[in-house]
This record gives structure tokens, sequence and C-alpha cells, in this order.
């Protein structure tokens, strides 16, 4: 028997629906997700203000599950690298990072969380140890938000600052990336603040042009790294489908009613795009989108050239 979803999983609409086809009210709905995401509890029980026959209805059809992390690397009060584990025993990885203290002394109150949004990556990008594993599987809405709670259950604080710039391709995974999103930056759900999610991509198109169509001002980082297709083609192996001459238009299309400038990254590889005619390159990108530019210096990956 397939296991029931999870509630955690539902958008404030998907929940509204389902309750209200049922005869319950919108103000139920409101409850429910009030308990779910301002108190957290992590069963219907808890959910003492609902009627029993409500709480019944939603223990028969949704259920909770929280993803376990099962490895930690780093401090407290540093950088925290965790490997969680999904419930078919898949691992991925999410950074959890805090920022730098205030001048005052105090702790600062902002914590960024990288999350993945597959297992493996499709697109073998060649500094990429993502990459090495293959494409297993999308990541479900479900965990994508699982990666949320568990980090903050693990810091003892909310996340405030997200972004999807752990394993795999977030526009390849649209669907689930966007039921995310939304619950996400719902003022009845996460409530991030849209521009407090930066989005990564290598260079998907066909997801660039569904972000653009989205209406949240949905941060967005570039894995551009080669500014020529000569470049690009030989360490980012999906500038062979969508080159160039298509990338930089749809990002044309995204920044249009945007009103934001995009992130170009650039890891800089000793004698492959690091010229003064690669970076000649960059510069007339960089003015023609509006965009900054993010020097990354390169970080050798065990089983990578």
């Amino acid at each position: 028997m397939p296991s029931l979803p999870l509630i955690t999983a539902q958008t404030e609409e998907k929940l509204l629906a389902f309750l209200t086809e049922r005869g319950h009210t919108k103000f139920r709905a409101q409850q429910v997700l009030d308990w779910i995401w301002r108190k957290r509890v992590t069963s219907f029980d808890a959910m003492t203000n609902l009627p029993p026959a409500l709480r019944n209805l939603l223990s028969e059809n949704f259920r909770f599950h929280t993803p376990e992390i099962v490895e930690i690397h780093g401090s407290a009060d540093t950088t925290r690298k965790f490997l969680t584990r999904m419930e078919d025993g898949s691992l991925v990885e999410s950074v959890i990072i805090p920022a730098a203290a205030a001048e005052n002394g105090e702790q600062a109150d902002r914590i960024t969380l990288c999350v993945s949004s597959q297992v493996g990556c499709a697109f073998g990008c060649k500094f990429c140890a993502s990459g090495l594993l293959g494409l297993k599987r999308n990541l479900t809405t479900g965990e994508i938000i699982g990666q949320i709670l568990s980090a903050e259950a693990i810091a003892g604080k909310r996340v405030n600052n997200l972004v999807f710039m752990g394993m795999g391709e977030p526009l390849s995974n649209f669907d689930n990336l966007e039921d995310a999103l939304e619950i996400i930056t719902s003022h009845r759900g996460l409530e991030i603040g849209a521009r407090h999610i930066t989005i990564s991509t290598s260079g998907f198109v066909p997801g660039l042009k569904k972000l653009a169509a989205y209406p949240r001002q949905i941060r967005l980082a570039v894995s551009l790294h080669g500014a020529t297709d000569e470049v690009r083609d030989q360490i980012m192996p999906v500038n062979k489908k969508w080159p160039l001459s298509q990338l930089i238009p749809a990002l044309e299309e995204w920044g249009k009613d945007k009103n934001q400038m995009p992130t170009l990254e650039y890891i800089l590889i000793r004698d492959v795009n690091d010229s003064l005619n690669d970076a000649s390159h960059l510069v007339r990108i960089a003015k023609r989108l509006h965009a900054k530019v993010n020097l990354i210096p390169y970080n050798t990956v065990e089983g990578l050239p």
C-alpha cells in the first residue's frame, strides 16, 4: 500500500481544496497550517483546537515525516554540512551557513541553508562531484521541505535565507520546486521572503523559461564558468544542448520583469577559462545581462580531472 502523502508537502491551495471538498471551512485550513508551520507540531493529535473528526480525517489521508540527518561535518558556530537520508535510503547534502557575528559581538540572526533538489545530477559538469553519481531521481516537494525542517531542528533556529545550490539542477525538477517555493514563501508556510531565496542553474533553458513566468521575485544564480561556447562545451555538457546563443536570451527574458540582476558564477580553472580573452567575453556577457559576477577559486574534486 503506498504511503500517505506528507502534510508538509501540501500548499495552502491544495490543503484548502482538500478540506472544502469535504465540507470544512477556510478557517479550519488556516488552523491546520498554523499548527504545522507556526507551532511545528508533528502529529494531528496535537492539533487540539480541531474537532476530533477533522483530526481523524487528516490522519487518514496525510502523515508527518522529517528526513534523518545521518552525518554532520563542522561545528555549531561555523558552516555545517549535513548528509540527509530520505525514506528510500537516498542521500543528499545540505549546508547551513550562519552569518558573521554582528559588530557589537551579538550573534547574527541570519541563517542560510543550501538545499538539494535531486538525488545526483544528470548534467555532469566537469568540476562537480554531484555529476559523478548521475541522476537517480527528483526530490519530492516534501523532501525539499524536509531538508529545511531537519536543518532547523539541528540548528535550533529558523532558516531565513535559502539557496538551491546543493545536488541536482533545480529547474529540471520544476513542478516539485514550484510547490516547495509556494510553501516556503507563503505567510501560512515557512514565510521566507522570495528575495531571500536563490535558485542556481547550470543553464537549463526550458526551466529558465518557466522561472521567467513564475510571479515571485526569486533570485537567480547561473553556473556560467565559461564565457564562450568553446570553453563551456568542455566543462559544462549542458551547453551542447543549450548554448550561449539560447542561454543569454533566456536570461534576458527572466530579467525583463524581475527588476533584479542575475549572478554569474564563475569558477576559475587554470589554463581553461582564466585568460584575458575569457575575461573580456565574461565582461561583455555581464554588461549585456546587467549581472553581478562571483569569481570562485577551483577546489579539486576526487574522481574528476
